[in-house]
């Protein structure tokens, strides 16, 4: 394969990407810096097929990264594949307003193929290739320039290495026919909406103080003013003011910008500088929290009863079981708050639709309504179908 120098000039990204542009898909990775600042700092991006890999550098001065952009954005006849690449396709979304698309993750195609519910780069590496990453440079300050040539090699290798294992992924997926397992996921992972940064709804991150409109109506108005002065200054929205000093005030506001003094986790500063003047006049203009807004009310104690939460736990088990003997990520199959529902009664439920139905929902089902039990072979455990006598079913009819 062969290794470019690093990138820096428009020229050679337009020509690289042209290239690129003809193969079935490219692998591509991202190093970034977000410790001091609200936006993700693209520092990196590296990119290869069988035949050759690159490292771009976004911080060159005058390149225009728009040829890789429309590459991973525009062009619907190279698959671009990821691995774990949630915050890589957030850092395309921040650029563009786009995701990369068509897309795959190895992360996430290792479910449907392997036990494993998120492994990691080096240990996908060691699995398909026999062979340890050399971690030295994994803590690099990415923004710092020059970069070492062991830098630039280390990350390179992120592209180059998965080039080689996602042909073998891809095998694997049709000898075992789960491919269509992934297309929903894949899916999700391109959804632009998972990506929109939408300052009114910062306020459903945060652990709400009360269950009162009042209090929520601030405690949203404060969360988007935070969001929106972390945006301007471009620093981490916790620089600004921690979760916990933004519900405080949302219970407990101050009834004049002097009082800010009195609040837990804020300087004396904030009684007479400008960002207090702003958010007095943040709550001054909050509104209660309309009907339509408020969050359910949560569920004390074990909703199901006592009789209800042991078929939940008995359907844990059995995802256990066929997790294991299909060799398949039980993450990928359901999950417990699912679970939990199935046996409360829900039936409208992911988990009984589809290939999911087939490989587990099914089963699952016949557990919950008194058709299916555990036995113990070779002391293992294994399902065991229970027989309805002829007269209860005729019954049940």
């Amino acid at each position: 394969m062969k290794i470019h120098d690093l990138i820096t000039t428009t020229a050679a990204l337009s020509e690289l990407c042209e290239r690129l542009a003809k193969s079935d898909f490219v692998t591509v990775d991202t190093e970034f810096m977000r410790e001091n600042t609200y936006w993700p700092e693209l520092c990196l991006v590296q990119i290869a097929n069988t035949e050759e890999a690159a490292a771009i550098d976004p911080l060159a001065d005058g390149i225009d990264l728009a040829p890789l952009l429309d590459l991973l954005c525009e062009n619907e006849d190279v698959l671009k594949v990821f691995h774990a690449g949630g915050q890589d396709v957030e850092i395309v979304y921040n650029l563009t307003g786009k995701t990369p698309h068509p897309i795959f993750d190895t992360q996430i195609a290792m479910m449907a193929i392997s036990q494993s519910e998120q492994i990691g780069y080096a240990n996908l590496v060691e699995s398909w290739l026999g062979f340890t990453v050399d971690k030295g440079a994994r803590f690099t300050d990415w923004s710092r320039r020059p970069l070492t040539d062991r830098q630039i090699e280390y990350a390179i290798g992120d592209v180059t290495h998965l080039s080689v294992i996602f042909p073998r992924i891809l095998k694997k997926l049709f000898k075992t026919g789960r491919g269509v397992w992934l297309d929903a996921e894949m899916d999700r992972l391109a959804d632009p909406a998972n990506y929109a940064n939408d300052a009114g709804e910062a306020w459903q991150r945060i652990r709400a103080p009360s269950r009162n409109a009042t209090v929520l109506g601030r405690l949203k108005a404060l969360a988007a003013w935070r969001e929106q002065e972390a945006q301007h200054k471009n620093i981490p929205r916790g620089r600004i003011m921690r979760d916990e000093t933004l519900a405080d005030i949302a219970s407990h506001p101050p009834k004049a910008q002097a009082d800010l003094v009195k609040v837990r986790g804020l300087s004396a500063a904030w009684r007479d500088n400008d960002i207090g003047k702003r958010l007095m006049k943040c709550l001054e203009k909050a509104e209660p929290l309309s009907a339509d807004e408020m969050p359910d009310k949560p569920k004390r104690g074990a909703p199901l009863g006592k009789e209800g939460v042991l078929v939940a736990d008995l359907l844990k088990l059995l995802l256990k079981i066929r997790s294991r003997e299909i060799d398949v990520a039980a993450r990928l199959l359901t999950r417990s708050d699912e679970m939990e529902a199935l046996a409360a009664g829900v039936r409208d439920l992911p988990v009984l639709q589809g290939w999911r139905y087939e490989v587990f929902g099914k089963d699952a089902l016949e557990l919950v309504e008194g058709k299916l039990g555990f036995g113990v072979e070779k002391g293992r455990l294994k399902m065991t179908r229970i027989e309805v006598p002829a007269e209860e079913a005729i019954a049940a009819e």
